[in-house]
């Protein structure tokens, strides 16, 4: 019997075992039935899956019982609204491909105190149109070593400067019954070295201290470090930590005081499912998989995008499809594009950040020029069609220039030197810079650097208004509408950072709190300007004119079906300037990417849209002539189709 056909029945077998003893945690006959027909559909994956992790265990099936026993548990505890919405999604599984999807992201303290605070802002929401709202971390976490809230000391504990885990769930449904479904991040590869488990493990409980991945001595960690790559080198240089309490080394990918997991011993895979399960009981529709690229290790390796990083993620979307199917995954891969597509599947991740998309935003940005960005975009945009991209021109952490090197190559680029050249121009230092952005992490040894800066600084908007010059101001403002303009109409789910809406710049408060001082990204997380967000309605104000133009192409988003996600073709508009891809078929985008007019021939364009006889611009909601050449304007992007093609939301002047 070859090794397929054995782990078949061999599942088979062990899930006929598993059920009776399944059974008498979910007593509901209807509830029992559907956890039963889920679990029967997910088994076989998920059997597979676990039997690699862990099959050379004596232990095996006891660990998998274990693991089953504790889905059926928080199952039997889901809420009845969140059972009925997970109907809904089974029937409607490509829910987030709507052209409706429209993303936010925040800090729950930095925008409006506290959850409560979050709620009383929903209308704010809904005037953007967003559909969905990443909150970011707002766990329990050290008062100071936290990394922004990604150092967790507990997953069941909201923070109480924020409210509580009720305040959360109300929350939660108060967003759902707005339509807008709320995300939360799931930072699994490490906790807070003052977590409960690392208290315990601390205090000498052998148990707990498995949990983590603890050493004796530097052997082990001097021949793994080898091979690791310095995450914080300016913070926290190295992977590991020595813990004088208990005599042993931590690992420590991030910082000293997060300490990673050990997904090896399957304890720990039962007590994170456990935690990631209860945050979908508490309304999270979305979960962020923070760092999914470090959770499995192995001598000789990078310890990045192991295959077991894979399972381990796979196995957790297995049972979260049997337990919360409502809720769906998106993966966070700060890698090359190569690995970052790994993680994307709908066993998997149906979701991705797109950060090679966001860096070369602002790559041609700087260069004026789409080479690279088009070439890589041909290559890399296409994903599986049950997935979507998150596409974004910035987030919470800094922005590294991740481009494939070979894809540069491909064009002449030394991605190297062309690396040096960005962190130059980014951090003002490069002649002509309208850049006003932080140098995040430089490490003098690879030279690898990334950039800290709110979108306006980055796109011109801080140096503009210091020289008080118009024009300067004018061009910084089309920058930031442009790059909005690709993430809003490339396809998948575009993510607004908030406070990019109004305009908002750089805020170097942060240098005066010695607890952040060194960690420039904090830069770009101020708190929320409401005195600044009443100008919105004016568009006589910059932020005004923003915020109104951005509201504007949101609302022509949302009314035309050819810029939900879906087909995107990516083509060389015969400019080096402009940048053009096809959505659907339908809908034409163009976008100059430079401070100079730049013409477009007509022959360029009919070779992938057939150009329909009346043609509008749904920027603006303008009829647009194309004769033989279609000139655009200083950073004019245009979104083109057959006029009555899509609804209209209205002429704006962008």
């Amino acid at each position: 019997m070859g090794d397929d056909a054995w782990v078949i029945r061999e599942a088979q077998v062990s899930l006929e075992r598993l059920l009776p003893r399944l059974q008498p945690v979910i007593p509901d006959r209807a509830d029992w039935q559907v956890f039963e027909r889920r679990l029967r559909g997910q088994f076989p994956r998920l059997f597979r899956l676990l039997l690699h992790l862990y099959g050379w265990r004596y232990d095996f099936f006891y660990h998998l019982e274990q693991i089953l026993l504790a889905a059926a548990q928080m199952y039997r505890e889901r809420p009845a609204e969140l059972k009925a919405l997970d109907v809904q999604r089974e029937a409607d599984p490509l829910w987030f491909q709507r052209e409706s999807m429209m993303g936010g992201v925040c800090y729950v303290d930095r925008f409006a105190g506290t959850l409560q605070g979050v709620r009383e802002h929903i209308p704010y929401f809904q005037e953007l149109g967003l559909t969905y709202l990443h909150l970011m971390p707002l766990f329990l976490a050290p008062a100071e070593n936290n990394d922004g809230g990604y150092a967790v000391s507990s997953y069941r504990e909201v923070n109480p400067a924020l409210g509580s885990m009720d305040d959360l769930r109300a929350l939660a449904t108060d967003l759902r019954r707005h339509q807008i479904s709320l995300v939360l991040d799931f930072v699994f590869n490490h906790t807070s070295d003052e977590h409960e488990w690392a208290r315990r493990a601390l205090a000498g409980e052998e148990r707990y201290q498995a949990y983590y991945l603890m050493f004796d001595d530097r052997t082990l960690p001097d021949q793994y470090e080898r091979h690791l790559r310095e995450i914080f080198p300016e913070q926290d240089p190295g992977s590991f930590t020595y813990l004088p309490q208990i005599n042993k080394w931590v690992w420590t990918t991030f910082r000293r005081f997060q300490w990673d997991l050990n997904y090896a011993n399957p304890e720990v895979f039962g007590a994170m499912l456990q935690e990631m399960l209860f945050l979908a009981n508490q309304g999270v529709e979305v979960l962020r998989l923070d760092a999914v690229a470090f959770v499995w290790k192995r001598m000789g390796t990078t310890c990045e995008n192991l295959p077991e990083a894979h399972m381990i993620i796979q196995a957790f979307n297995a049972l979260a499809q049997v337990v919360a199917p409502a809720m769906v995954f998106k993966s966070e891969a700060i890698v090359h594009p190569d690995f970052v597509a790994q993680y994307i599947g709908r066993e998997e991740c149906p979701l991705s950040y797109n950060p090679t998309l966001m860096n070369l935003l602002w790559e041609a940005l700087a260069t004026r020029e789409v080479r690279l960005l088009r070439h890589s975009m041909i290559k890399r945009l296409p994903i599986p069609t049950d997935c979507a991209w998150v596409n974004y021109v910035r987030c919470h952490d800094d922005i590294g220039w991740s481009f494939a090197d070979e894809d540069a190559a491909e064009l002449g680029i030394n991605g190297f030197d062309h690396r040096q050249f960005l962190n130059d121009f980014y951090t003002g230092r490069f002649p002509g810079s309208f850049a006003s952005g932080l140098p995040f992490n430089y490490n003098p040894r690879t030279r690898d650097m990334r950039i800290s800066g709110m979108a306006a600084s980055l796109a011109g908007l801080e140096q503009a208004l210091q020289r008080a010059d118009p024009l300067l101001i004018e061009h910084a403002v089309r920058r930031i509408l442009l790059i909005h303009s690709i993430i809003l109409s490339i396809g998948g789910i575009p993510l607004l950072y908030l406070g990019d809406e109004l305009g908002t710049i750089n805020d170097y408060r942060y240098r005066q709190n010695p607890a952040i001082a060194d960690d420039s990204r904090w830069v770009h997380r101020p708190f929320f300007d409401w005195q600044r967000a009443a100008e919105r309605t004016d568009p006589a104000t910059l932020t005004g004119r923003i915020f109104q133009t951005l509201t504007h192409l949101i609302a022509v988003r949302k009314a035309c079906p050819a810029l939900a996600n879906g087909q995107t073709e990516c083509f060389d508009t015969g400019n080096p300037h402009v940048f053009g891809y096809v959505r659907q078929g339908r809908v034409l985008a163009l976008a100059n990417f430079s401070e100079h007019p730049q013409p477009v021939a007509q022959a360029a364009l009919a070779a992938h849209w057939p150009i329909p006889r009346r043609v509008v611009n749904l920027a603006t909601g303008q009829l647009q002539p194309i004769g033989e050449i279609l000139e655009l304007e200083a950073y004019q992007f245009m979104w083109l189709a057959e006029a009555d093609a899509c609804g209209s939301a209205g002429a704006i002047n962008p």
